[in-house]
């Protein structure tokens, strides 16, 4: 047999294994039962305050395994039937995840899972309006501050795709627009 045939024929097996390893856990939810690795240590800290030059960190929306999407503001809006909900820089929405932990802070969403549900990093101060200040918090992420209120990890929504979406809202009976309280959101009419 050929040595090509065979390199590419490994190859292609490899790459089959990876994407059946990968399929088996994209359901949505994605949680692995594997408590975070020890780099990655649970404690929330607050956000620092608003740095005295003008300058601020840019938002740039990525997306990738544990990459996130980083915000520099988050605000209070109203959205229809849900009351007052938070929302980034950009008006997303932004979610809690009832596995992850507020009291230290915790998130249990990765790996796949972070390609539906999008950690919301910050790299320096955040902006507030009509959320309590004291209220956010940051928790350590594979080397990147994640975005926490109230003691919960911060997401955004893939399948919201326009300021003003909530179409995460009880996904899986799980995942919930989060109140300026840190609560999460729930249908009010």
């Amino acid at each position: 047999m050929n040595p090509r045939r065979i390199v590419l024929s490994l190859v292609a097996g490899l790459a089959s294994t990876l994407l059946l390893g990968a399929c088996g856990s994209s359901n949505g939810t994605g949680t692995d039962n594997a408590a975070p690795a020890a780099s990655d240590p649970a404690i929330s800290t607050p956000v620092a305050p608003p740095p005295s030059t003008s300058a601020s960190a840019s938002a740039t929306a990525g997306t990738g395994s544990d990459g996130g999407t980083t915000t520099t503001a988050v605000t209070a809006k109203a959205m229809n039937g849900l009351g007052n909900v938070v929302t980034d820089n950009n008006g997303m929405t932004l979610y809690r995840f009832d596995k992850d932990e507020p009291s230290p802070s915790k998130w249990t969403c990765k790996g796949a899972c972070t390609m539906t549900w999008i950690p919301v990093v910050v790299q320096d101060s955040v902006q507030t309006s009509g959320v309590e200040k004291s209220l956010l918090g940051t928790v350590h992420r594979s080397g990147l501050k994640q975005l926490t209120l109230a003691g919960w990890p911060l997401y955004r929504y893939i399948g919201d795709t326009a300021a003003g979406q909530v179409n995460g809202q009880g996904k899986d009976g799980e995942w919930y627009a989060i109140a300026p309280s840190g609560q999460k959101s729930a249908a009010t009419g």
